[in-house]
């Protein structure tokens, strides 16, 4: 990954985008080129894992076991318009760009076959997830009869992270004035996700 040094985040960043991060794309090569897979991953701090898991169906497990994997992860990201730059009115030598959040962990992915074990995945991701919510679901509140078989049909994957090369292109590059001006055409877009992003990372 190409990574300017104004854009290279700090391992605590980092840290926050994995332990924050919703779903990522998974991509290993098989005997039939490249597969991705979108999927929820959750990241294991103490093991230094992304565990998560695909459809029993879609063949992109049966290449994956034991293979070299990348998976792309993501956060807020936005057209930046040179009209929200002060600069733009001093001089007129600016020019649209994209700003982004992301982080390309590497690995050797293992496939786990095991009820028990997608179980234990499936609680801790719906824990994650409803955590918040006013009247969270739970695991337990479906038929035992039907979770069982709703296990069945999926097959978890966990990727042993090897190393992992991370991006945070927030307008760093950019005078405060113009960093001020991103904020508030971010806000004004809709987009406070990607404001906050640029202002927590400003330099």
């Amino acid at each position: 990954m190409y990574v300017p040094s104004a854009f290279a985040p700090t391992d605590e960043a980092v840290r926050e985008l994995l332990l924050r991060h919703r779903a990522a794309d998974l991509v290993t090569a098989g005997p039939d080129g490249l597969a991705a897979t979108m999927l929820p991953f959750l990241y294991d701090e103490r093991r230094r894992t992304l565990r998560g898991h695909l459809a029993r169906n879609n063949d992109h497990w049966r290449t994956a076991d034991g293979a070299a994997a990348l998976v792309i992860v993501r956060g807020p990201d936005a057209y930046i318009s040179p009209s929200w730059y002060a600069t733009k009115a001093e001089h007129g030598r600016v020019v649209p760009t994209w700003n982004y959040v992301t982080a390309h962990v590497h690995g050797v992915v293992t496939v786990h076959d095991d009820p028990e074990w997608v179980s234990d995945l499936v609680r801790a991701l719906t824990d994650r997830h409803e955590a918040g919510s006013p009247a969270p679901w739970s695991v337990d509140d479906a038929p035992p009869k039907f979770y069982a078989g709703q296990l069945r049909a999926i097959v978890g994957v966990e990727l042993a992270i090897e190393r992992i090369e991370a991006k945070f292109k927030l307008s760093q590059n950019r005078p405060a004035a113009d960093v001020d001006g991103v904020i508030e055409g971010l806000r004004a877009a809709g987009d406070p996700e990607s404001a906050a992003a640029v202002a927590t990372h400003r330099r």
